[in-house]
């Protein structure tokens, strides 16, 4: 499902114009950004999904070409984690 078919869908599910179903989920991607950004806490969609910011050390790795190794700075990323009824709903149940 790209995002158009997101948006009809929600636009069908709640009843609203495909534009304000757009301009929900333009919101929520926004918002869960800001926050994840900033770092000091996580957002919770209980049920459903989980994002929150991690920290990942430097590390040396080996360039896959050549076999020498490389600095990898310390830098960030995006946990996801799946809620209990995403999980339920990925069983089939």
């Amino acid at each position: 499902m790209n995002r158009s078919e997101l948006v009809a869908a929600l636009a069908d599910r709640a009843e609203v114009t495909r534009k304000d179903a757009d301009a929900v989920l333009a919101a929520l991607a926004d918002t869960v950004g800001e926050v994840v950004s900033k770092g000091d806490e996580k957002v919770t969609i209980p049920g459903f999904l989980t994002f929150e910011r991690t920290h990942r050390a430097a590390r040396t790795a080996r360039n896959p070409q050549t076999g020498d190794p490389i600095q990898i700075p310390a830098g960030y990323s995006v946990k996801v984690s799946a809620g209990s009824k995403l999980k339920e709903a990925a069983k089939g149940k």
